[in-house]
């Protein structure tokens, strides 16, 4: 059976990012991608410029009947905007046993606030309990434990912190660190295991974030062990970076289809 992947998050008009970049992904990777959408994004390379929130009742419609015809075996969430929706779907995923992959999305690219600040203690306690795995980055691992990240060493240390929350597992992506290397780690409770890549160079690509997440979400939706898929999904982003294609005028896009061009 196809490896189905469910995905919570809002939509970006420019498919960067989001539910776009998301579903592109599953795809890419040989999983089925379904969806409930959080928000509809007025945004292109440059930034976002306008954002219309869904209904949270609507947002828990969308879900419910996903798991009740098509099912899930791995469901990764996004950009949830509010406590509101958090509650609606964290009533829904207590439910049920399916692997979860939450990527707290809180800042764009361009800086625009994707989530209402006083959402962040919902989303603490009502979403990293549940989660198999949450994948913060630098800026978002910040503002969830009110503290600066400066060094690895720190890096470490809040991934850490943040698997006392309750998730079974923590990936704090270090993209936003300076050096020749991006350094992730991802703190379980069997310890600590660091990856590490060479820095690209250029301006940071749009949509790394939702695009890294989708991908870890299909790898345990088809089976892969925690560790390979975070390792495949690595390697995929890398190469979506590398070949990216010069569309818009803003920040880079991704070539989310570079493995079906392979093929």
């Amino acid at each position: 059976m196809t490896a189905r992947v469910l995905i919570i998050a809002g939509s970006d008009s420019g498919g960067g990012a989001g539910i776009q970049a998301d579903i592109k992904t599953v795809t890419a990777l040989g999983g089925y991608a379904a969806s409930a959408i959080t928000a509809l994004t007025a945004q292109n390379s440059q930034g976002v410029f306008g954002i219309h929130p869904i209904p949270p009742e609507f947002v828990a419609l969308q879900t419910q009947l996903v798991l009740d015809d098509i099912g899930a075996d791995c469901i990764k969430t996004g950009m949830l905007m509010d406590a509101a929706i958090i509650i609606a779907i964290a009533d829904i995923l207590d439910k049920t046993s399916i692997p979860l992959v939450v990527d707290p999305v809180m800042i764009s690219k361009s800086g625009a606030a994707l989530l209402d600040p006083q959402a962040i203690s919902v989303l603490i306690s009502r979403m990293f309990p549940l989660a198999q795995l949450i994948t913060p980055n630098i800026p978002e691992a910040e503002a969830l434990l009110g503290r600066t990240i400066a060094t690895e060493q720190d890096q470490t240390i809040a991934a850490r912190d943040l698997l006392a929350v309750g998730p079974k597992a923590v990936l704090l992506k270090g993209g936003h660190a300076t050096g020749d290397q991006v350094v992730d780690v991802l703190a379980t409770p069997h310890g600590m295991t660091r990856f590490a890549s060479d820095r690209l160079p250029g301006r940071p690509a749009h949509g790394t974030g939702c695009t890294l997440a989708s991908a870890i979400a299909t790898g345990l939706a088809q089976g892969l062990r925690l560790d390979a898929s975070i390792s495949r999904a690595r390697e995929y982003v890398q190469t979506a970076i590398k070949t990216s294609p010069a569309i818009g005028k803003g920040h880079p896009v991704l070539n989310h289809g570079h493995p079906l061009r392979q093929n």
